[in-house]
């Protein structure tokens, strides 16, 4: 893939992962997966961090349950994941650097989604809570008709529900999982983070360290159809409601094409 994938082109809606792209809580989940495991006396390995990044809290407790050579105790396992989780992140969500600023640029162009493999109540309190949800119309998670991460189904809901063309929409991800349900459903795929897996590489058209990258926020800036300040916003969602308060690739350099 070539940068020009991504810079050469204004996408028509943009959809978001949350853990890791938006808010910085990838972290969280790793730390409870690591206390469940060691709960249960398995010390989790790089193997297993990588493994996990991205995937759904159920079939990440179904892979700790076989770990930990119970393999009839994922739902048991699933439930302490999610519930050391919310009291991790709960504690101080903080946003991902740039993210904020990139999420408002983008959306004085082009509508918002979120797709996560989080419960929905966790996207809503993450993304309130770093004053980024009134910028999203929709969010998307698993549920009876939509499979989890790597499955494409909430990334092809999430432009569905946005009204525009997969080939159209791009999408913005931190893990591995998360770029291949993208590109399989059909999206431009820009990558978000550093020291990324050759897998996560070989799948992005394009990836940053960060979503404050030069390159990227001039992008951005830079797209038709941009309002200004003060110049109204068309494409900014109305606030969420009431949030349940509980416990390889072109890589980008420092411009962009516009």
């Amino acid at each position: 893939m070539t940068t020009h994938r991504i810079f050469d082109w204004t996408p028509q809606a943009v959809v978001f992962d949350c853990d890791g792209t938006l808010v910085d809580s990838e972290r969280h989940w790793q730390q409870a997966r690591d206390i469940v495991l060691r709960e249960h006396g398995v010390a989790p390995d790089p193997e297993f961090t990588e493994t996990s990044k991205g995937l759904h809290y159920a079939e990440c407790g179904a892979l700790m349950a076989r770990l930990a050579g119970r393999p009839d105790a994922g739902e048991e396992m699933t439930r302490q994941l999610l519930a050391n989780f919310r009291a991790l992140v709960a504690q101080r969500p903080v946003p991902v650097p740039g993210a904020q600023a990139l999420v408002k640029s983008l959306s004085r162009f082009a509508p918002l989604a979120v797709a996560s493999n989080c419960p929905a109540d966790v996207v809503e309190f993450c993304i309130e809570s770093v004053g980024l949800r009134r910028h999203f119309r929709h969010i998307v998670v698993p549920g009876e008709d939509v499979l989890p991460k790597p499955r494409p189904d909430a990334y092809v809901e999430a432009a569905r529900r946005l009204g525009v063309d997969r080939a159209d929409t791009l999408a913005v991800e931190d893990s591995a999982n998360g770029l291949k349900a993208a590109v399989d459903a059909g999206l431009r795929v820009i990558g978000v983070g550093r020291n990324p897996s050759k897998e996560a590489l070989a799948l992005a058209d394009l990836w940053v360290d960060t979503l404050d990258d030069p390159g990227l926020v001039a992008w951005a800036e830079s797209r038709p159809g941009v309002h200004r300040e003060g110049a109204g916003n068309p494409h900014t969602a109305s606030p969420g409601p009431p949030v349940p308060r509980q416990g390889g690739p072109a890589r980008s350099g420092t411009e962009a094409v516009s």
